[in-house]
């Protein structure tokens, strides 16, 4: 079974939803208290034994690059003020990995990313992270996955159960047999699925192992009618013709790329922070008893 030492973290959405702040900070940096999103999607990745961080990035988004490159200067300044700690941290981050960048070219949608990383696969399975989700459990979800695809050494894409008005935004997973551990068969998904239509009550989130021959039936999918090209269109294509399972995840997912999520994020985090919870538990409270 070959081992999985690649990931790749789409990055080159717009932000929208955060203007203005998003004009001049790539949503993918927006601060979880002190700890910017897509740091914890790359921590995640090199907790699953990931070595190889491909992030796939577009305009104005350098300060991506930054954050994961050591900043000497700065560093050399900590410690000279007895700051070695917070200079540990910093080299840790740009040390976490082997970082490659590249920009997304081609149709949008969150498939073309994966196009244009190929290259760098060498025909190995490799794990796929959105950069602006937050995942909060007992393992990490890429360890989850990890551990779900050496199980099955097929694809296996993350599932989190959802609420029947929203399973709308989401890939919604037919799901033909449950394997126990939280580990199902899929025969196949429907992205944005109408209402009334789903097959499960499951969401296929940002968080896939998937194995090379994505990448073929990848550029044989046709835009959607908004002009984007899905990569679950591809995963439904795969689960016709072969084997493809999901994992439903043990733990918390937050979508940041919403406004009220992305406050529910960073509150959660504060509580699970043995430093800030107690004080910002007693603030909360008092807030909700005004």
């Amino acid at each position: 079974m070959a081992k999985i030492t690649k990931a790749i973290i789409p990055a080159a959405g717009l932000g929208t939803r955060f203007l203005p702040q998003t004009k001049a900070m790539p949503k993918e940096m927006l601060p979880i208290i002190d700890k910017p999103i897509i740091q914890y999607m790359v921590e995640e990745a090199v907790a699953a034994g990931i070595t190889d961080i491909i992030i796939v990035t577009g305009a104005n988004k350098r300060s991506i690059e930054d954050h994961f490159d050591h900043q000497y200067e700065l560093e050399a300044k900590l410690d000279r003020t007895g700051k070695g700690q917070i200079a540990d941290r910093l080299r840790k981050i740009a040390d976490m990995a082997n970082f490659v960048y590249l920009r997304q070219k081609g149709m949008p949608g969150n498939g073309t990313p994966i196009l244009n990383a190929a290259h760098l696969l060498n025909g190995e399975p490799f794990l796929v992270l959105w950069a602006d989700e937050v995942f909060i459990g007992p393992k990490p979800r890429a360890v989850q996955l990890v551990e779900a695809f050496k199980q099955v050494n097929r694809p296996v894409i993350s599932l989190i159960p959802m609420e029947t008005e929203r399973l709308r935004n989401y890939g919604v997973p037919k799901i033909s047999q449950e394997l126990g551990g939280g580990l199902v068969k899929i025969d196949s998904i429907t992205e944005k699925p109408a209402p009334g239509t789903e097959h499960s009550s499951y969401a296929s989130v940002g968080g896939y192992i998937l194995t090379p021959e994505i990448i073929e039936l990848l550029k044989q999918v046709k835009p959607d009618d908004s002009g984007e090209v899905y990569l679950s269109a591809a995963i439904a294509e795969l689960a016709r013709t072969s084997d493809v399972y999901g994992k439903v995840l043990d733990g918390t997912w937050h979508d940041t790329g919403n406004k009220e999520k992305y406050l529910e994020c960073i509150v959660d985090v504060a509580l699970a922070d043995p430093e800030l919870a107690p004080s910002f538990r007693t603030y909360l409270k008092g807030k909700l008893d005004s």
